[in-house]
């Protein structure tokens, strides 16, 4: 294994989910494709979806070191329910920004459903300015923000670390309108 290659989401409408991906966090539309299905059994056997089930259309966006493939499904047991963050199931994808409060500002702007306020990363992710939000997209999505600038607590404790997309290649563009602050 080398490392993750995308993160699947499944959204109700996928246009809209596009906009809010591209308008609003800065991701890149590469490519769409679809419908597919219903594929009978072969959906049930390889994927544990209803038989009947139909996949209206697929899109690969990449926001920055991330490929996130959206999804759009129709099915006749399909549950339109977000589970919580606490439940079986339950996900969400967090992005790193340089500036949370800039980030967040740039949310509110954009009419996006933040949670609370910025909060102090627990544990051994604390550090300096280490803060982290959650916020829902406009179908309901969990989605976070965390910034750490000056590290985590656990980097002082040995010498290996997690990924850090501080140091990545991929690093967001200043100033380009999004929430990449």
């Amino acid at each position: 294994m080398r490392g993750v290659d995308h993160i699947g989401l499944s959204v109700p409408d996928l246009d809209q989910a596009m906009r809010f991906f591209i308008d609003v966090l800065g991701a890149e539309e590469f490519f769409r494709h679809g419908p597919y299905g219903p594929s009978g059994e072969q959906s049930r056997i390889n994927f544990d979806r209803h038989p009947d089930s139909i996949v209206e259309g697929i899109a690969m966006v990449r926001c920055f070191n991330t490929n996130i493939e959206l999804l759009q499904y129709s099915s006749p047991d399909q549950s339109t329910h977000w589970p919580s963050t606490s439940d079986f199931g339950g996900h969400h994808v967090a992005f790193y920004v340089d500036d949370l409060d800039a980030a967040v500002a740039q949310l509110h702007a954009s009419g996006v459903n933040v949670l609370g306020t910025p909060m102090n990363l627990p544990g051994p992710e604390s550090g300096p300015q280490a803060r982290f939000i959650f916020f829902r997209t406009p179908w309901g999505l969990f989605l976070e923000l965390v910034s750490y600038p000056m590290g985590k607590a656990y980097e002082s404790t040995t010498d290996r670390r997690l990924y850090d997309p501080r140091s990545s290649e991929s690093s967001p563009t200043e100033g380009d309108g999004h929430v990449s602050q």
